[in-house]
């Protein structure tokens, strides 16, 4: 009885070991729009960001479909900036400012001005909620 005990469990923790094994070597893909970028940031898929900010905002096609190509500009270059070692934390919050900047310049050439309002007033409403937590 005592050998039954101990080969059972010496089987148990050897197929334990094995299952932990595979799942540990085993390839973790992700998909491109979800792929981590830094630290907590991860890849925004202008399309699908634009579509959104549309929606939200009661965007025609034509407005959605301009959005995209300007969403997608930031975020190459939000990418660019990140990955760049020459500058100092401080050059990096000014470009990034910049981009942000000039983002928003050329999103005013295509929404109206209440939407260009009520972007603003989402956005300050997102950072309350990070801020409080809510």
């Amino acid at each position: 009885m005592k050998q039954i005990a101990l080969t059972s469990a010496f089987l148990l923790s050897f197929a334990g070991t094995a299952a932990f094994a595979q799942t540990a070597a085993a390839p973790q893909t992700q998909s491109p729009q979800t792929q981590v970028t830094h630290k907590h940031h991860r890849a925004h898929n202008p399309h699908k960001t634009a579509l959104k900010m549309g929606k939200k905002l009661g965007l025609s096609q034509d407005q959605t479909a301009k959005l995209e190509p300007i969403l997608a500009e930031r975020q190459q270059k939000m990418k660019a900036l990140r990955t760049d070692t020459t500058l100092t934390a401080d050059q990096k919050k000014d470009q990034r400012r910049q981009i942000q900047e000039s983002t928003q310049t050329e999103m005013s050439g295509v929404l109206t001005s209440d939407q260009m309002q009520q972007l603003k007033t989402m956005r300050q409403a997102r950072r309350h909620a990070a801020k409080t937590g809510v």
